[in-house]
């Protein structure tokens, strides 16, 4: 790893950012850029961009999130502003409404590592704290609503569906049957129901895939996400770039159909007698797979073992 990224892991971060030199160098983050970190957590890939010379957004649903970077990124002055709101909302930022167009926007979608350890927040099930999962205030209901009020077969689906749990109706039911003598207050409580009904094997806690999928629903953070690569093209300059960092199968599946369909002149169906424009038709490809961490940078970060960065560019302007 690089000074340059190595430089910006500071013991204040929420967690290491993940691919720092490949976001970097695909960002293309130089002088006078103007990027918008749409999911700005601890700041750790702000800052880098910032040392690189550029104007930073960071935009981030959690007040908690912006306070911390905001005063650890103050030492870059007016290069470097927030915006509080989820990244589905970027579009409705006053500079955008304006006119003011950005030549990036990088989008992590892992949470950080000081929500995932602070227990009041209701993340982890290491930790006992309320059942909250809420990534900001904007977020409708808390975990606590969703497992006491929710229908088992709704409960079975988001877990199935979100957290790819193949055990979700066994998790479901038990969960259900737990409720009727005592509703859930605390992650611990939630994450020992779980372990009941499916038991424990090898080294990933049985509740993973559980509060994995219960916190996509509570956040509604696929929703988030179509909304955000549908209206990407209205946040960048032409020649902008979009840089997206995954962290499981189920948001890298929808970014890579999305940027797919999207980096393709020309659409072709077995009934039609030649391929026709493809009316949505807006990217080209900076990296046809996916970029994923070198082995140096997963034995300092384990996170980065499962992140994914795929890359584009909005077509017009300047050639990359």
């Amino acid at each position: 790893m690089s000074a340059s990224a190595s430089e910006s892991f500071s013991p204040e971060s929420y967690h290491l950012p993940v691919l720092p030199e490949e976001v970097l160098k695909m960002m293309d983050a130089t002088e006078g850029k103007y990027i918008i970190d749409g999911t700005l957590g601890g700041g750790g890939h702000s800052e880098l961009m910032l040392k690189a010379g550029a104007r930073v957004l960071g935009v981030d649903r959690d007040p908690e999130a912006l306070a911390h970077a905001g005063k650890r990124l103050e030492v870059f002055g007016p290069r470097f502003s927030t915006f509080q709101a989820n990244f589905s909302e970027i579009p409705t930022y006053p500079g955008i409404e304006a006119g003011e167009l950005a030549d990036g926007l990088l989008l992590d979608l892992g949470v950080s590592s000081r929500q995932l350890d602070s227990a009041p927040r209701g993340f982890s099930f290491m930790r006992e704290g309320p059942l909250d999962m809420r990534m900001g205030p904007n977020a409708t209901m808390t975990a606590a609503e969703l497992v006491n009020s929710w229908p088992e077969s709704e409960i079975a689906r988001i877990l199935y569906s979100f957290g790819e749990e193949p055990r979700s109706r066994r998790i479901a039911a038990a969960i259900v049957k737990y409720r009727e003598s005592k509703d859930f207050e605390t992650t611990t409580e939630l994450a020992e129901c779980i372990e009941k009904a499916i038991g424990r094997s090898g080294k990933i806690h049985p509740a993973t895939r559980s509060f994995q999928a219960i916190r996509m629903a509570i956040n509604e953070e696929l929703e988030s996400l179509s909304s955000i690569l549908n209206s990407a093209s209205k946040v960048l300059k032409p020649g902008g770039r979009l840089l997206v960092i995954t962290f499981h199968s189920l948001e890298d599946r929808m970014v890579k159909r999305f940027l797919r369909h999207h980096s393709q002149p020309f659409i072709d169906d077995p009934t039609w007698p030649e391929p026709r424009p493809n009316p949505d038709y807006q990217y080209r490809l900076l990296s046809k797979k996916a970029i994923a961490g070198t082995p140096e940078e997963i034995s300092v970060n384990p996170r980065a073992r499962s992140a994914k960065l795929r890359v584009a560019q909005l077509l017009g302007g300047e050639a990359a």
